[in-house]
């Protein structure tokens, strides 16, 4: 299953609104990525296990 990663969930003083959807290693990776290089975070394989427990399943809607 596709996962989620939305800093709209995550405390900003940015307001950043950013949603990365994904397989959940790519997810982890790219939210990571975004986190240390707009957010200022450190990245390290601890902060990337914080992210992969906060990742939402993707609902996808069908028409």
């Amino acid at each position: 299953m596709r996962k989620v990663a939305d800093c709209r969930e995550m405390p900003s003083e940015s307001g950043c609104t950013l949603t990365i959807s994904g397989e959940e290693d790519e997810v982890v990776r790219a939210a990571a990525e975004h986190a240390a290089s707009v957010h200022g975070h450190t990245d390290s394989p601890e902060f990337r296990e914080e992210i992969r427990h906060s990742l939402k399943d993707e609902h996808v809607s069908v028409r």
